[in-house]
């Protein structure tokens, strides 16, 4: 594990000195219109790969475009739809012929968040259709390209994955599924040499905060009144602690710099905790008894005690 906020980048420069050549230069990353795809997809452009970047929309891709170099080329890429999953690998197989991939970035994702109580089965499974089947879907559909080049898979998990918070059930849930698949894969590509490892960041400066507030705000206006007043006071605490992480949350680049140390190195990490943040959650959830840590998290979050 890397904190990358802790003097963790010079770690990776040091040790990127050992990077290994791979057989292709191409990579695929899903989720890349914004936040930490599109900084991932500049950052590898930069590099010099063949970025295949995967949006949802011709708009996002062409605006990327804008900001990255000729070899950059925009994909569409809905992880949700089988009809897209496969277009887009016919392209990016036409394209890379033999060489295949280099790796393979499965970024995209969604947060859905409320109390468990109230949250509708629907949007519990629209959370794991795109953080968790859609990443299957995309490495099964991928994974003879990623075979052929000698690539790697980086799959981008959460903290939240490893260390839950009130009202983020769904997506921590989400995450929590991406740390079993990852170690499945990891030892199940073992025979071919498939390097495969999960990126556990913090706080990250990207557009799903506002997002998921949005959505938040949305459900919280349609919540039944006697229900909803169960959960307010608390609801409303962690969505000012969020919206507060959000703002001093690091840019997307710091996860770039894990995504590229994954790619590129010659003994990558398994996991990669990115942020101070994402450090110290995660040693105080492996540290901590369950009811001292939920007392600390009820202390910092300020929710209300037990009636």
């Amino acid at each position: 594990m890397i904190g990358y906020a802790t003097g963790g980048k010079n770690r990776l420069d040091m040790l990127n000195w050992f990077s290994q050549s791979p057989q292709s230069d191409s990579v695929v990353i899903t989720g890349a219109s914004t936040g930490i795809g599109a900084a991932c997809a500049l950052a590898l452009d930069k590099l010099g790969y063949r970025v295949f970047a995967g949006v949802r929309h011709p708009a996002d891709g062409e605006r990327l475009q804008q900001q990255a170099g000729p070899r950059l080329m925009p994909i569409r890429l809905d992880v949700t739809d089988a009809a897209s999953i496969s277009a887009a690998s016919h392209t990016v197989a036409a394209m890379v012929g033999e060489h295949g991939l280099a790796g393979l970035l499965n970024n995209a994702g969604i947060g859905v968040a409320g109390p468990i109580e109230l949250l509708p089965l629907a949007d519990w499974r629209r959370q794991f259709e795109v953080n968790v089947f859609g990443l299957i879907a995309v490495t099964q559909t991928f994974l003879p390209l990623i075979r052929t080049g000698r690539g790697r898979i980086i799959n981008m998990g959460s903290i939240a994955g490893r260390a839950s918070m009130p009202f983020m059930a769904p997506y921590a849930a989400s995450k929590h599924a991406l740390e079993a698949i990852t170690d499945a894969l990891r030892l199940e590509l073992q025979p071919w040499g498939i390097r495969v490892a999960l990126i556990a960041p913090g706080a990250i400066a990207t557009p799903i905060w506002k997002k998921t507030r949005k959505e938040v705000d949305a459900w919280d206006a349609a919540w039944g009144q006697e229900l909803k007043g169960m959960y307010q006071e608390g609801f409303t605490r962690i969505k000012d602690a969020a919206t507060a992480a959000g703002e001093q949350a690091q840019p997307a680049s710091v996860v770039a710099e894990a995504v590229s140390h994954a790619l590129r190195s010659r003994w990558p990490k398994t996991r990669y905790l990115v942020g101070s943040d994402a450090a110290i959650r995660a040693y105080l959830a492996l540290l901590l008894p369950d009811r001292l840590n939920d007392w600390l998290i009820t202390r910092i979050v300020k929710l209300p005690r037990r009636r």
